[in-house]
Order: structure tokens, then C-alpha cells, then sequence
């Protein structure tokens, strides 16, 4: 991680409802943030140990997150993943995490941490902001890992999965 002044209990988050979250609440806690809606198996083993997740949906990559914030749960129950799926973690209001209307959160992140690759791949009809900066978050499931004192630790690829014995090693 890189050295940057101040902690993620500086920011806060609305959630899917409009109510509003201090990130300080979550202090004493390890926290892993990503940009995606679909994570209760990982909260489920990784919260003995103190982890929490919060999930911030994005439609930025491959325009995969289309509903509005009152329709995000419905679609998460009923379409994708579907079969009564319903978080079991903290979720956010839908918002940008690159380009010049990110979230506040994700820039001080993305400032913390080193990006986890130069490439984008092909972005032609993928990636949805501009401009495109190496720091970005590439796709769907970038990961960071956030220590109790709120400070952010490390930063995973969207390919690498998460596990009890992943966040171990960080």
C-alpha cells in the first residue's frame, strides 16, 4: 500500500434505501470493499474473523448493474444471481468508482493502493467512463482490504478470489 493521509472513517456511503453510513462505524474491523452486489458465501466465511463486506454496485463494466437503486435488491433476488438471493452484508447506493464522477471513497482507495495491472484488455464497449487512468479499477470484483484502524492494505485483481486463507497472507 501506498502512504496516504487520513483512513476510509473519513467518507461515508448511502445505501440502497437513501439512509446515510458513516465508514467510522465500521472502525476496529477489517473491511473488503468491491464494487459488486453478489458476495454473501464470502461474508458468511470470512466474518468470524472479524472481516465485514461492503458491496457497491457500479455500472461501469460491461453496463452489468443497469437497475436503479430501488430495483437492485428485486433484481438480486429474482434475476441475478436469482433463487431468493438477499445480502447478507452491507450494501450501498449504485455509483461511479472511476472516471471524473467516481466516488470520493474509491479515489482515496485507488490512491492508497498500487493498481493491480497497466492493461484494460479491449475497453471498446466495456468500460464505461472516461478517461481511463492505470489506477482504475479494471472490473467487476477489484478488491481492497481495509485494517481496523480504517487504513487500506492491499488491493487484488478482479480474477483473484478471496478467501480466509488469502486475507491471511495480506
Amino acid at each position: 500500500n501506498q502512504d496516504v493521509d487520513g483512513s476510509i472513517f473519513d467518507y461515508g456511503a448511502n445505501t440502497l434505501n437513501g439512509s446515510h453510513i458513516p465508514l467510522r462505524q465500521y472502525a476496529g474491523k477489517y473491511v473488503l470493499i468491491l464494487n459488486v452486489a453478489k458476495l454473501n458465501a464470502l461474508h458468511d466465511e470470512l466474518k468470524h474473523l472479524g472481516f465485514t463486506i461492503l458491496g457497491f454496485p457500479c455500472n461501469q463494466f460491461g453496463l452489468q448493474e443497469p437497475g436503479s437503486n430501488n430495483e437492485i435488491l428485486a433484481i438480486l433476488k429474482h434475476v441475478r444471481p436469482g433463487s431468493g438471493f438477499v445480502p447478507n452484508f452491507q450494501l450501498f447506493e449504485k455509483g461511479n468508482v472511476n472516471g471524473e464522477k467516481e466516488q470520493s471513497l474509491f479515489t482515496f482507495l485507488k490512491n492508497a493502493c498500487p493498481p493491480v495491472g497497466d492493461s484494460f484488455g479491449n475497453p471498446t464497449n466495456r468500460l464505461f467512463w472516461d478517461p481511463l487512468k492505470v489506477s482504475d479499477i479494471k472490473w467487476n470484483f477489484e478488491k481492497f482490504l481495509v485494517g481496523p484502524n480504517g487504513k487500506p492494505l492491499k488491493r487484488w485483481f478482479p480474477r483473484v478470489s478471496v478467501s480466509e486463507r488469502t486475507l491471511c497472507k495480506a
